[in-house]
């Protein structure tokens, strides 16, 4: 007999392959009887991976002139040209971040941290765009204390004069003027050339730029020491505008003067408020100190005259019955004082068809014509003149009281029939 290996009797061991198919159907069968928590556990880890990215990636606004908007309307192409210059950009959008900021950049000019080779000079500029008007005039002129060199875009009358010097505002760029060529010799506007000038403001100063006409203003202007620059349109830092014309050497011109940009943005948060709520005579305007005495005493004369036309009261105990021949006397005198002699007929009229149609019993429904026809039978006389009574017009007091008796006659005579 031919002896036989135990090799040949054991059975063969799965090889890798089907180890590895084994396994992928397994992981196949959980996933469809769990389908509807692996789905869950997908959307899960997709909604975290999209909030880390949106969370890691630079973040950005929609305000307008804003160094994080990349809109047409903001400002993030200057800044970031700006800053790969050597010109340390920083913006803020309340005051006390903004004083915080121009303090810090104080110090380290006072120190000497200044970059030699960026060509700016030490000191810090400040950029002030509020397009609200939330600043008053002590937080402008603290501004204007605390930085070397103060940039204003299309200031209100009242920044302007908290500012101080001789800047004003002088109206609009006339329509359909769509650049502005410099003319003027400033360093900055000279240098940059022509710039757009759609729906700018001019300003009226010692050293105007960018006149339409001579002795109209100019939409850019500054004080004679530099100090104080106040440009009239935003389209010139825009990033929609900036590659137009020399809006960008003169942007950048005037604000990389200096190694430290502040880009303040005031907000709500900047407006004050009053310690106490103000007075009546606070609030008041002037001339009510001299005429509120005088209208206190009309108002107290016209009360005494309205009370004594009206009479004293008369106290009587209720429930009051008037009587009805009291009521239609004080209804007849109202029509005759109103002289409402229209009113006053339809109401006798109404009254007379109302009694007509009871006496000859033909419910309250009838209409005038079947009463007309009615009383005309019952009276032998002809549907016409018994019309012409109930259906007259009278037009003043005399014809209503004759008419009045007309219908009165007619009254009695069907009732006595």
């Amino acid at each position: 007999m031919t002896p036989v290996l135990e090799s040949e009797i054991r059975p063969s061991s799965p090889g890798p392959a089907a180890g590895s198919d084994l396994a992928g159907h397994n992981v196949r069968a959980w996933i469809r009887r769990h389908r509807t928590w692996t789905l869950i556990g997908m959307v899960f880890a997709l909604g975290v991976a999209l909030t880390i990215v949106a969370q890691l990636s630079p973040r950005g606004d929609t305000v307008p002139l804003s160094t994080r908007n990349a809109a047409p309307d903001g400002a993030r192409a200057v800044a970031e040209i700006l800053g790969n210059q050597g010109v340390e950009v920083r913006q803020t959008d309340n005051f006390a971040a903004t004083m915080s900021a121009l303090d810090s950049t104080s110090e380290h000019s006072a120190f000497g941290d200044t970059s030699e080779d960026s060509g700016g000079s030490s000191g810090t500029t400040l950029l002030l765009y509020d397009r609200n008007g939330y600043l008053d005039r002590g937080q402008l002129q603290e501004l204007q204390q605390a930085t070397d060199r103060l940039v204003v875009v299309t200031p209100r009358l009242n920044a302007l004069s908290a500012l101080g010097g001789d800047i004003r505002p002088a109206g609009v760029v006339p329509a359909g003027v769509a650049t502005l060529d410099p003319g003027c010799g400033t360093d900055d506007p000279a240098t940059a050339g022509a710039v757009t000038a759609e729906s700018a403001y001019l300003y009226q100063a010692d050293r105007p730029c960018y006149e339409p006409s001579e002795g109209l203003g100019g939409l850019y202007a500054s004080s004679d020491d530099g100090r104080l620059v106040v440009m009239g349109s935003t389209q010139i830092i825009s990033n929609g505008r900036l590659d137009e014309q020399g809006n960008a050497a003169l942007a950048l011109r005037t604000l990389g003067g200096s190694d430290h940009l502040v880009w303040y943005l005031p907000g709500i948060a900047d407006v004050t408020t009053a310690d106490a709520p103000k007075t009546l005579d606070e609030l008041a305007p002037p001339w009510v100190a001299f005429l509120g005495p005088w209208l206190a005493l009309v108002a107290v004369l016209a009360m005494v005259w309205r009370g004594r036309r009206l009479g004293p009261l008369v106290f009587e105990p209720l429930p009051v019955v008037v009587k009805a021949v009291e009521t239609a006397e004080g209804r007849a005198r109202l029509y005759h004082d109103s002289h409402a002699v229209d009113r006053a007929a339809d109401n006798l009229r109404a009254g007379t068809l109302v009694r007509l149609a009871r006496v000859l019993r033909l419910g309250p429904d009838a209409e005038s014509t079947a009463i007309v026809d009615a009383a005309a039978r019952h009276l032998g006389r002809p549907a016409e003149q018994t019309a012409r009574v109930l259906e007259a017009r009278p037009r003043t007091d005399s014809e209503l009281v004759r008419w009045a008796q007309q219908l009165d006659t007619l009254e009695k005579e069907v009732t006595a029939r």
